[in-house]
C-alpha cells in the first residue's frame, strides 16, 4: 500500500493516454453491464415461470382462438386445481400502439394464479364490482401518470366495440411486485369485453392452468391435448417455462449473441490496456533501472507495474458496474419491450472478476519484461 502513490503517479504521467485508456475500460464495462441486463430481461420470465403452471393454446398458433367453454372441461381434468383464460387486446393509447401487455381475462382467477402480483383486497373487490374496471402495473401507471379513479380511453386496433372505435376503462387497481415482476400489464374484465365486442364472441387466446402436483404436469398436458384432439380447435399444452422460452427464442439465441459480442469487446480492450502498459514500461526503462539500483527487488518491480494495470482496470470497470447497478435499481432502463430490467448479482460479480482478470492479463507481459530488465542493459539503452 505504501507504493500506491508511486503507482498512481506513474499511471498518470501521460494524462491523456491514461484518461483515454480509463474511458475505454469504463465504456466497455458499461456495455458489458447493459448486455447482461438485456440477457436477463429476455430470460427472466423463464427463470421465474411457475413450475405448477401450464399454458394451453391452439395447436396451430397462440393467436388462433379457442372456445371459452374449454375452461369447464379443463377444470374437470384430474390434477388441475385452477384455470383462467386470456384474450390479447392490443389497442392504442394517445394514438400510439400500446407497448405493454393489454388483455382481457377473468381477473379474480388470474390474480390467484399469479400471486406475485400484489394488489390490495379492496382493489380486487373494486374490479369485481365495476364491469369497466381495469388494473394496471405500477410501471405503466407511473409512465402515463395514471391513478385510481382515472377513466382511460384505449383505441381499438383488433377488437372493435359495439359503438365507435374506442374502449373506456376505469382504473380501479394498481398492482405491484418485486423487481422480477412485470409491472407494465393492463388487465380488464373478459365478460365486459366479450359482451361488447363486435366479433369473435366466446373465444380466448390461451388458458393458464395450475396443477396440484408439478411432477404430474407432463401427464396432465398430454391428457388435455388428447381430450381436445379431433375437435374444431385442437390444443397444445406446455409448461409455462417452455412457452416463455419459445417466445424468447423467436428473437434468436440471445445468450450466444451477447457472449460473442462481449468476447470481442473484452479482447479489444485487453489489447488497448496491454499496449498502454507496454508503452509506459518502455518510457521508464532508465527509471526502473535506477529503482533496481536502489534495491528494489524483481518481485517488487513486477508488483508495481502489475499494480498499475490492475488499478486502471479495476477503477474503470468497477466504477462502470457500480453506476449501472445504481441506474438499473432506479428503473432507468425499463422499457415497454423489456419491462423487467435488473442487474443480477451474479452478473455484477462476474463483471468485477473480469475487471481484475483484464488488469492481470494486460499487465502480465509488461510487468514480466520490467522484472527481467537488467540494470546495465537498461542504462545503456538510454
Amino acid at each position: 500500500m505504501k507504493f500506491l502513490p508511486l503507482v498512481w503517479r506513474n499511471l498518470f504521467r501521460r494524462k491523456f493516454r491514461a484518461i483515454f485508456t480509463f474511458g475505454c475500460i469504463f465504456i466497455s464495462f458499461v456495455l458489458f453491464a447493459f448486455l447482461m441486463i438485456v440477457r436477463t430481461a429476455f430470460t427472466l420470465g423463464i427463470d421465474f415461470a411457475g413450475a405448477d403452471r401450464l399454458w394451453l393454446y391452439h395447436k396451430v398458433s397462440i393467436i388462433q382462438p379457442l372456445p371459452v367453454s374449454y375452461a369447464n372441461d379443463i377444470l374437470k381434468t384430474p390434477g388441475v386445481s385452477a384455470v383462467t383464460y386470456c384474450m390479447w387486446f392490443g389497442g392504442t393509447y394517445q394514438g400510439k400502439p400500446n407497448q405493454y401487455a393489454t388483455f382481457a381475462t377473468d381477473v379474480d382467477s388470474y390474480l390467484k394464479l399469479y400471486p406475485e402480483f400484489k394488489l390490495p383486497p379492496e382493489q380486487v373487490a373494486a374490479i369485481l364490482a365495476d364491469r369497466q374496471g381495469a388494473i394496471v402495473g405500477r410501471d405503466t401507471a407511473t409512465k402515463y401518470g395514471w391513478k385510481i379513479g382515472d377513466r382511460i380511453p384505449i383505441g381499438a386496433d383488433i377488437w372493435m366495440p359495439q359503438q365507435g372505435q374506442t374502449w373506456f376503462f376505469n382504473i380501479v387497481g394498481i398492482y405491484d411486485g418485486d423487481k422480477t415482476v412485470d409491472k407494465t400489464q393492463f388487465l380488464f374484465r373478459y365478460d365486459y369485453f366479450d359482451e361488447n365486442r363486435r366479433a369473435g364472441k366466446g373465444s380466448v387466446n390461451w388458458y393458464v392452468i395450475r396443477v396440484a402436483d408439478p411432477s404430474s404436469a407432463a401427464s396432465i398436458a398430454s391428457t388435455l391435448d388428447a381430450h381436445f384432439a379431433n375437435s374444431q380447435a385442437e390444443t397444445k399444452t406446455a409448461p409455462e417455462k417452455a412457452v416463455i422460452a419459445d417466445f424468447a427464442k423467436q428473437t434468436g439465441n440471445i445468450g450466444a449473441m451477447i457472449t460473442a459480442i462481449l468476447s470481442v469487446v473484452f479482447f479489444i480492450i485487453l489489447l488497448v490496456v496491454a499496449n498502454t502498459m507496454a508503452q509506459s514500461v518502455r518510457e521508464r526503462t532508465s527509471e526502473l533501472a535506477v529503482l533496481k539500483t536502489l534495491g528494489f527487488s524483481d518481485t517488487r518491480i513486477l508488483t508495481m507495474v502489475l499494480s498499475e494495470s490492475l488499478v486502471i482496470a479495476i477503477v474503470g470497470g468497477w466504477l462502470a458496474l457500480g453506476l449501472m447497478y445504481l441506474l438499473v435499481g432506479r428503473g432507468s432502463f425499463n422499457t415497454a419491450m423489456l419491462p423487467v430490467f435488473i442487474f443480477p448479482n451474479n452478473a455484477l460479480v462476474l463483471g468485477a472478476v473480469l475487471a481484475v482478470v483484464l488488469g492481470v492479463l494486460a499487465g502480465a507481459l509488461p510487468a514480466a519484461a520490467a522484472m527481467r530488465l537488467k540494470i546495465t542493459d537498461a542504462l545503456r539503452r538510454n
